[in-house]
């Protein structure tokens, strides 16, 4: 279960889950938000980076590739749909750092993209979900 329960006299909320963990959401300036935490789509891409990075981490363990550290840019475009906007396209880039495979970091993603990420399963019967990656080697 998730509640959601407003902060403000406008549009700033906090949800929370059955665990207890929370975050905040808001809304943008031009409706009363304050800036006060993620608008409800950018939570949805944050939760599509979320889902992916988890299967890439659980399927890279599998390969025996443990990089350092996993960053994921995601970028998307919206149109409007009526009386709503829907994605139209997203972008995710993954950032490895470490001594990772680039072979196995590119099937990790497209597995994770294309087959398990329920985030990205449900997002991609409205946006066009593109990926690229780059591997840092830091030494």
């Amino acid at each position: 279960m998730i509640k959601v329960k407003r902060l403000n006299d406008a549009v700033h909320m906090e949800a929370e889950n059955e665990d207890g963990a929370t975050l905040q959401m808001d809304g943008s300036a031009n409706i009363g938000g304050i800036n006060g935490g993620f608008r409800p789509m950018q939570m949805l891409l944050a939760a599509a980076a979320g889902c992916s990075t988890i299967d890439i981490v659980g399927i890279l363990k599998k390969q025996k590739q443990n990089p350092d550290d996993i960053a994921v840019e995601v970028t998307a475009d919206r149109q409007k749909v009526g009386t709503y906007s829907e994605f139209k396209a997203i972008h995710m880039h993954y950032i490895f750092t470490g001594s990772v495979d680039e072979k196995k970091a590119e099937r990790a993603i497209n597995l994770s993209v294309n087959k398990y990420c329920s985030v990205s399963k449900m997002l991609e019967k409205t946006a066009k979900i593109t990926t690229s990656f780059e591997v840092v080697n830091e030494k």
